[in-house]
C-alpha cells in the first residue's frame, strides 16, 4: 500500500528557523514571512507542483481563518486538496455541513476536515468555549454524529447533551463526502476517533509507540464495526548528505535562547493535552547544545518542541534516510504523512524533489489525482 503526503500552509507567518517562527505566537511585525495571500499562494503552487496530495490549515487564534484563506487559494490551484483545520465549539455541526457542502461544489471536491477539539482551556476561552477537556470530546462526538447526519442529505434530528437537532441540513449531499481527519492522545480522546473519524492523526513520537497507538484504535474501532486510517504530523529537514541535514539543526538549535525555551516549556507544563505531554516527555525540556543528544530514534529530533507546541518533531536526514523513517512508519500503518518545514516553501522543495523520488522508487508514492477544472472569473 502506497503512502499519501501533505504539506502545510503557515498561516501564521513563516521564517527560516523554529526561532522564527515558534508557531504559538501572534503574527507581529517582526515575522520574516507575513502570510499575505501572495506568499501562501507560492506555497500552495510549489506544494502542488512537487506532488503533494493535501495541505493542512491550521486552527488557533495565533493563524488566519482556514476556510477563507483556502477558499481564496482555490482560483490559484487546480489540483491539491485543504485539509481545513477547524473547532467544533466554534460553529454549530449544521453550519459546517453547509460550508463543506458548498466548497465541495466550488472548488470541484477539493476539501479534507481536520477537527480540532481544542487541548487548552485558556485558548478554547479565547472562542467563548467553557467546557473542560474531556466534555469537549464528548461535544466533538455528538458534533460529528450530525455531522455525517446531514451528509447522507437526509433531514436529519438529533438528542444529545449538547445538540439538540431538528430537521437539519445542508441544501445538498456533499460530493465527494469530505473525510474527517481527528487527533488525540487522551482515554477520551480515542473512542471519538474509533467511532467517528476516517483518518486518525498522531504526533511524531518514535515508531514502536505510534504502533502501540494504532494497535489501541483499530481494537477499538473494530468494537464500533469500523476501520480507520493513521496518519502522522511531523516536519521535515531533509538534505543531499546527512551532514548538511543535521548542520541546519544545529544552526537551529545555535539559535535558541534558553530564556525563550524555559518560557514555552512552563506553558507546556501545564497542558490539558495528553498529545502535548508525549511530546514534552520526548525532549525533556532539556536545550542542549549539540543538537544530537535529541535525537530520540535514528532520524527523529524532537528539539522542535523545546519552542513549538503541537508537533514537536522532525525527520532529519538525507532523502534515502528520510525515505527510510517514513518506510518505517508506513510498515506500522501510517498511511498519510501531514509534513511541514522551515520555511515552508523552501523545505517543500527539498522534500518534493529529493525524498518523493525516493519514494517513488520503492513503489510507496501514491500518485496525485488529477488536477480538478481551474476556477475562473465570469466575464
Amino acid at each position: 500500500m502506497s503512502v499519501v503526503t501533505h504539506w502545510f500552509l503557515p498561516t501564521h507567518g513563516d521564517g527560516r528557523s523554529i526561532v522564527d517562527r515558534p508557531h504559538v505566537t501572534p503574527t507581529g511585525a517582526d515575522t520574516p514571512r507575513r502570510p499575505d495571500i501572495d506568499y501562501l499562494a507560492q506555497v500552495a503552487q510549489a506544494a502542488e507542483h512537487l506532488g503533494f496530495t493535501g495541505m493542512l490549515t491550521p486552527t488557533g487564534s495565533w493563524c488566519q481563518d482556514a476556510w477563507i484563506t483556502t477558499a481564496a487559494l482555490l482560483a490559484r490551484t487546480r489540483r491539491i486538496k485543504f485539509l481545513v483545520a477547524f473547532r467544533p465549539g466554534s460553529l454549530t455541526p449544521t453550519l459546517a455541513a453547509q460550508l463543506a457542502t458548498t466548497y465541495q461544489r466550488v472548488s470541484g471536491g477539493r476539501l479534507l476536515l481536520n477537527i480540532v477539539t481544542g487541548g487548552e482551556s485558556v485558548e478554547q476561552r479565547r472562542f467563548g468555549d467553557w467546557l473542560d477537556h474531556d466534555q469537549r470530546y464528548a461535544r466533538t462526538d455528538e458534533f460529528l454524529a450530525v455531522l455525517r447526519g446531514i451528509f447522507t442529505g437526509e433531514p436529519f434530528d438529533f438528542d444529545g447533551e449538547h445538540y439538540q437537532i431538528r430537521g437539519a441540513t445542508a441544501f445538498e449531499a456533499p460530493d465527494p463526502q469530505p473525510p474527517l481527519y481527528f487527533g488525540g492522545s487522551s482515554d477520551a480522546a480515542l473512542p471519538v476517533a474509533a467511532r467517528r473519524a476516517d483518518v486518525y492523526l498522531t504526533w511524531g513520537e518514535p515508531p514502536g509507540a505510534v504502533a502501540q497507538k494504532i494497535q489501541r484504535l483499530r481494537e477499538l474501532a473494530a468494537d464500533e464495526g469500523r476501520i480507520l486510517r493513521f496518519g502522522i504530523r511531523a516536519h521535515i529537514i531533509t538534505r543531499d548528505t546527512n551532514a548538511e541535514a543535521w548542520a541546519t539543526v544545529q544552526k537551529f538549535v545555535d539559535q535558541m535562547d534558553p530564556d525563550d525555551v524555559a518560557a514555552s516549556q512552563a506553558k507546556f507544563a501545564v497542558t490539558e493535552s495528553a498529545g502535548q505531554r508525549n511530546m514534552a516527555a520526548l525532549h525533556g525540556g532539556i536545550l542542549h547544545s549539540d543538537a544530537r543528544k535529541l535525537e530520540i530514534h535514528p532520524g527523529l529530533w524532537a528539539g522542535v518542541g523545546l519552542l513549538r507546541g503541537g508537533a514537536g518533531t522532525a525527520f532529519v536526514g538525507s532523502h534515502r534516510e528520510v525515505a527510510d523513517l517514513i518506510e518505517e512508519y508506513h510498515a506500522v500503518g501510517i498511511e498519510e504523512f501531514v509534513l511541514s518545514g522551515y520555511p515552508h516553501l523552501e523545505e517543500a522543495y527539498w522534500f518534493g524533489e529529493g525524498v518523493h523520488p525516493e519514494l517513488a522508487r520503492r513503489g510507496l508514492l501514491a500518485a496525485p489525482q488529477p488536477a480538478a477544472p481551474k476556477l475562473v472569473r465570469a466575464g
